[in-house]
């Protein structure tokens, strides 16, 4: 069976973590053999960059510093997990990438979508992913039902983007939604405002293509 890279994308808030996790259990109870992994993170080096990068405290960051930081996280994640783990036959899932950079950084942070996707072709050359789902969902639902439910409930405090203003977020949700209707082969857009069950059932029914195998979710 061909490894297959796949991503999730969405604002904050949209269910990206725990709709990959689901997914690589479904691949793995078929048969599919999966390395999952996060952005920013999933290497020593990466996880390091990750706590400069969501630091609610680090409010002076520039933009362009910003960014490097996020393709430097992302070059350590390629070189050390997803091309060895490609390269191995095992499929890789994982929750952001550099769809993230064009979204956040190159429309919402106004560097420009042009400039942030060659800097990420150099950060990562050719490991591109077969299939997207970019999480479609509503800023103001978005960001109820993730940052602002965790920290009412005292199990975490919003990060550095998770505090930006509204505004920002709906700037990143129509970057991200640019970028689906420029890439439409690859990019699969989901209306995450529905049931969870039914947003996993309904990627699974996607990826079975894509894997040539059958995919249930969980009971």
């Amino acid at each position: 069976m061909k490894s297959r890279f796949i991503t999730f994308e969405g604002i904050e808030g949209s269910g990206k973590t725990v709709v990959s996790k689901e997914v690589r259990r479904s691949l793995e109870s078929a048969g599919v053999r999966v390395t999952h992994a996060r952005e920013p993170g999933g290497t020593a080096v990466s996880e390091a960059i990750r706590g400069l990068l969501l630091d609610p405290e680090r409010t002076e960051m520039d933009p362009r510093a910003e960014l490097f930081l996020y393709l430097a996280s992302r070059a350590q994640l390629v070189a050390e997990v997803i091309r060895p783990a490609l390269a191995a036959g095992r499929s890789v899932v994982c929750d952001r990438y550099f769809d993230a950079s064009i979204a956040y950084q190159g429309w919402a942070r106004g560097l420009g979508e042009e400039f942030v996707r060659e800097l990420n072709a150099a950060a990562v050359g050719n490991v591109v992913p077969d299939r997207t789902f970019l999480l479609d969902l509503a800023v103001a639902d978005g960001l109820g039902r993730g940052p602002a439910r965790r920290e009412a409930e005292g199990t975490a405090v919003k990060d550095r983007l998770e505090r930006e203003n509204a505004d920002f977020h709906e700037r990143v949700r129509e970057g991200y939604l640019r970028l689906a209707k420029r890439e439409k082969k690859r990019i699969v857009v989901i209306d995450a405002s529905l049931p969870l069950e039914e947003v996993i059932r309904t990627i699974l029914g996607n990826l079975e293509g894509l894997f040539d195998v059958r995919l249930t979710s969980r009971p």
